[in-house]
């Protein structure tokens, strides 16, 4: 069952995605594709206006979606060791998870 901060993280999970479809891009197009003039990827571009607020925007959301990725992990740590029924099954399915992890 989804809480309530479930579903602030999957809005603030979306708006991250939506900001990051709103920059734009830095390359010179479909010629510096081919040509390989868009392979400095790290030089020095001043953002003016917008692309500096997007370029903010997601830089916020995305401090706000790292706090509460922690924050759920720590409220579901402490939900999951108040309910001892559960905690075995969850130890034996992470268990049967770990080699797919490596």
């Amino acid at each position: 069952m989804l809480q309530w901060y479930d579903y602030i993280f999957i809005v603030v999970s979306l708006i991250i995605i939506v900001l990051a479809l709103l920059q734009g891009g830095k390359s010179e197009g479909a010629s510096g594709a081919i040509t390989g003039g868009g392979l400095n990827v790290f030089a020095k571009t001043k953002e003016r206006g917008s692309q500096k607020i997007v370029t903010w925007l997601t830089f916020g959301f995305a401090i706000v979606w790292l706090f509460l990725a922690l924050l759920i992990m720590v409220l579901n740590s402490q939900a999951g060791s108040s309910d001892s029924t559960g905690t075995s099954e969850s130890v034996a399915t992470a268990a049967a998870l770990v080699p797919f992890l490596f």
